[in-house]
């Protein structure tokens, strides 16, 4: 579980938007980037290089909501 108010505070850092925490992938989700950044030991992993980019049906289903 991640704390909400460090969550508030958290941008992506490629484009700076507010991230959504999905709590069942442990991944904190840039969806102006296409990133998801992993969390790790309750830690956000807030690297590029570290982020996986999420795949075009994840995209999709968000965007139908």
């Amino acid at each position: 579980m991640i704390d909400k108010k460090l969550l508030s505070i958290l941008v992506c850092p490629v484009s700076k938007a507010a991230l959504e925490y999905l709590p069942e992938q442990q991944e904190l989700i840039c969806w102006a980037s296409g990133l998801a950044y992993p969390i790790r030991d309750g830690i956000p992993v807030m690297l590029e290089n570290e982020a996986r980019t999420l795949t075009l049906s994840e995209k999709e289903k968000h965007q139908a909501k």
